[in-house]
């Protein structure tokens, strides 16, 4: 079954930028949908981005014109490109596909923002 290992995290400023990464193994990559999770201290997991197969994306409303999603189907790979960071996007974060959302967490990563 596919699995993720999660990377490019950091401790960073407010408005600053990181992009995490996503390598996907042991399936084929491009036929399954990705999500960024993120997860802050004492708080549920909360979802912030999507792809679909086809490149389509979709955001939560509190990353919406900071954050982007893409995919490199050639390299297994996922990102998130994080502009203009908040305390607030402190956590770690998480990728998956939805079938796998039950069952399977990879370790994540760690973004902390400080000020």
């Amino acid at each position: 079954q596919v699995q993720f290992v999660e990377s490019g995290g950091g401790l960073v400023q407010p408005g600053e930028s990181l992009t995490l990464a996503c390598e996907a193994s042991g399936s084929i990559f491009s036929i399954y949908r990705i999500h960024w999770y993120r997860q802050a201290p004492g708080k549920q997991r909360e979802w912030v981005a999507g792809i679909s197969r086809s490149g389509i994306t979709n955001y939560a409303d509190s990353v919406t014109g900071r954050f982007t999603i893409s995919r490199d189907n050639a390299k297994n790979t996922a990102y998130l490109q994080m502009s203009r960071l908040k305390p607030e996007d402190t956590a770690v974060y998480y990728c998956n596909t939805p079938s796998r959302a039950n069952d399977y967490w990879g370790q994540g990563t760690q973004v902390t923002v400080f000020s």
